[in-house]
């Protein structure tokens, strides 16, 4: 039999979660053109306010798809989200708690950081002990900045009622956990984070085995660069010290993340990660991560092609096969003892060095990415490479056994990919190495180059094990071809590392340089065969030797060089107001109007891209045009109306007055070129 008092308690629990419903406050929508942009909602996580209890109340931001509006710190572009708690009297709200953003690099090399989808902000209310209403009404003012193709400032004020009671359940719990828990902590992370500076650039290393992401998280007045992730978990920023940021690991709800700061003193969890290690444990580490190695997703395609090549030898004499793979493990140990000897030469130098530290130069990855895209060519059968009979001859004849070269450098090419990779186990003995003296160093690098080498060692002194493997055939020809896509998925790989490196800009370059390559090789391919006449092979010969070097020289030149966030304009912008636009026209001259702020990222593509070039001040000056700037980066209602005028609500927004005609501006298209802005200019007067 269930007692009165508890039906008490359920009924009174029942009324107050009805209560807080049916006072909520429906959500505030922001709508452009009919589409709901950004949808807030006041929201807590408790049913009822119990006088001197914290709880959590927290805005709920949902936007349109493709929009999205940003985090605390906003990165080159845009305006961090505000709210403004409008609370009864003896309630305390604390700090905005921020879940960890998304970071997107623009075009034009802006890096950005904000939410898409859907995002709680939230804050812990503390009441006051006593509270003689029997209702409570929580407010919040809440201001935005939510962006596509174009910026829009948005707002809303939001409301919620809540009963007062002795005490409460909890409300919206799914929704408060799933963003709760990627709030980033400010406990230390379960793995060891070192920091270390040369100059203005710090490097921030994570001794962790899951991918993370970085966000800077700067001080007001503190002038950041640009993040470059060094593959596993390294990343490198140019900022004065001290510099905080978070790092997150996981996708959605799993998500979580850490506040780190370089100011502060190890921690025992960072201690406790990198425990003392003897030298014969951190080689067997080094072993069985270099083994595992060869399962990596960048070293994968590689060692495709030896299987491949082992498939065709077999059959072969064992002795060949032999042969071939010492000479492929031969290979291995080059790189790697190759690769030791310049780590201990930039440690004796004084110099910082870490594991795939190559891959922190943009011209390595550059010359490796079009390394991989011409195997890829020659796999696909765009080319063959063939020398001439003497040449051939002597190739073969070098260290007394057929076609050892060949595997040698399928070995270092192999090894070569394989150094942004960072196998289980092998994380911790390279962490153990980096901190020894040269011989240790050696031992480590040659006890990695031999866990990745065994598994060959073994096939190649095995023959019979082989059998096992297909005889060869037609099939073989087609297997060849399909090697190449694997070799292509390497390639988005590398160009991802150097579009965060350099930006996009450069990374158009690069693949401009990467078609007139492709170029090239059928070049080769289709005319320099050896049933093609000398006069025709000379000729193909030479282009495809021209075309990469002319396209080398013009799109990897200084075209491909990060655009700078902080290059200054060059044109004397004249400041927007009605009186001064009214003032030039009335003295009859052409006037461009550029409507603009600092968050907007469009405007800023647009004013390196299309506006703040050579020619198009050339012209500005030839014309005599009053280049005017209607900065909206803050709150201008003089702007605004000037917007509204011509029905628009956001920036960018670009209009041209000729001189003698100011009633009829040219309105020219958000997404300006220079070529669209130089014709319009040539129509003036």
């Amino acid at each position: 039999m269930i007692r009165a008092s508890t039906i008490e308690k359920r009924m009174h629990s029942f009324l107050i979660a009805l209560a807080a419903l049916l006072l909520a406050m429906p959500a505030r929508a922001q709508v452009y053109e009919g589409v709901d942009l950004v949808r807030a909602t006041l929201l807590t996580d408790t049913t009822a306010i119990v006088p001197g209890q914290p709880f959590h109340a927290g805005i709920l931001l949902e936007m349109a798809p493709g929009w999205h509006t940003y985090w605390e710190y906003s990165g080159d572009a845009g305006l961090p989200t505000q709210v403004e708690w409008q609370l009864p009297p003896g309630f305390e709200a604390g700090p905005l708690e921020w879940p960890a953003p998304e970071a997107k690099l623009e075009p034009g090399d802006i890096q950005t950081y904000g939410y898409s989808g859907s995002v709680l902000l939230t804050a812990r209310i503390t009441p006051p002990a006593s509270i003689p209403e029997k209702t409570v009404t929580l407010r919040a003012k809440t201001s935005w900045l939510v962006c596509k193709e174009i910026c829009i400032p948005g707002d809303a004020a939001t409301e919620l009622s809540l009963p007062v009671a002795a005490e409460s359940t909890p409300a919206n719990a799914a929704v408060f956990e799933s963003f709760r828990s990627q709030i980033p902590s400010t406990a230390p992370p379960p793995f060891a984070v070192t920091w270390s500076r040369s100059g203005d650039t710090a490097t921030i290393t994570a001794d962790a085995q899951q991918p993370l992401a970085f966000f800077p998280l700067p001080s007001p007045n503190q002038s950041i660069g640009h993040p470059q992730f060094l593959p596993p978990s390294t990343f490198r920023i140019a900022a004065p010290a001290p510099l905080r940021a978070v790092i997150a690991s996981g996708e959605g709800p799993a998500r979580r993340a850490w506040i780190i700061s370089e100011d502060a003193p190890a921690t025992p969890q960072a201690k406790a990660a990198a425990p003392a290690m003897s030298l014969w444990l951190a080689l067997l580490y080094g072993l069985l991560g270099g083994a595992i190695l060869n399962l990596m997703p960048c070293v994968l395609p590689v060692i495709s092609l030896k299987i491949f090549g082992f498939i065709r030898q077999a059959g072969e004499s064992r002795s060949a096969i032999l042969a071939h793979g010492l000479a492929f493990v031969a290979g291995i140990f080059a790189w790697f003892l190759g690769l030791a000897a310049v780590i201990i030469a930039l440690k004796s130098a004084g110099t910082e060095a870490t594991w795939a530290f190559q891959f922190q130069n943009p011209w390595f990855n550059i010359a490796i990415g079009s390394i991989v895209f011409v195997f890829a060519l020659n796999l696909a059968g765009v080319f063959e490479f063939t020398l001439p009979g003497r040449a051939a001859a002597a190739l073969d004849s070098t260290g007394g056994s057929p076609g050892l070269s060949g595997p040698f450098f399928q070995g270092v090419f192999a090894t070569l990919l394989a150094t942004p990779c960072t196998a289980p186990f092998l994380g911790t003995a390279l962490g153990f190495a980096f901190g020894q003296n040269a011989a240790t160093i050696l031992a480590m690098f040659a006890a990695v180059a031999l866990g990745m080498g065994l598994p060959y060692i073994l096939l190649a002194a095995q023959p019979a094990w082989m059998r096992l493997l297909p005889r060869p055939g037609a099939w073989m020809e087609r297997l060849k071809q399909a090697m190449a896509f694997p070799l292509l998925a390497t390639l988005v790989w590398i160009l991802s590392i150097l579009g965060a490196q350099l930006g996009m800009p450069a990374l158009i370059g690069f693949c401009a340089f990467l078609l007139a390559l492709a170029l090239a090789c059928w070049i080769y391919g289709a005319f320099c065969g050896p049933l093609a006449k000398p006069r025709t092979r000379a000729v193909a010969l030479l282009l495809a030797l021209a075309i990469p070097a002319a396209s080398g020289w013009y799109f990897l030149g200084e075209k491909n060089q990060p655009a700078r966030a902080d290059a200054a304009a060059t044109i004397d912008w004249v400041p927007f107001s009605e009186a001064a636009l009214a003032r030039e026209t009335a003295a009859g001259r052409n006037i461009f109007v550029d409507f603009t702020a600092d968050w907007c990222i469009t405007c800023k593509f647009n004013e390196r891209t299309a506006i703040d070039t050579p020619a198009v001040r050339a012209l500005l000056a030839e014309k005599r045009v009053v280049p005017m700037k209607a900065d909206w980066t803050n709150a201008n209602p003089e702007i605004t109306a000037a917007l509204k005028r011509f029905g628009r609500v956001g920036v960018p927004f670009y209009l041209l007055y000729p001189a003698g005609d100011a009633a009829n501006p040219v309105i020219l298209p958000e997404l300006l070129t220079e070529s669209l802005l130089l014709d319009a200019l040539r129509k003036l007067p």
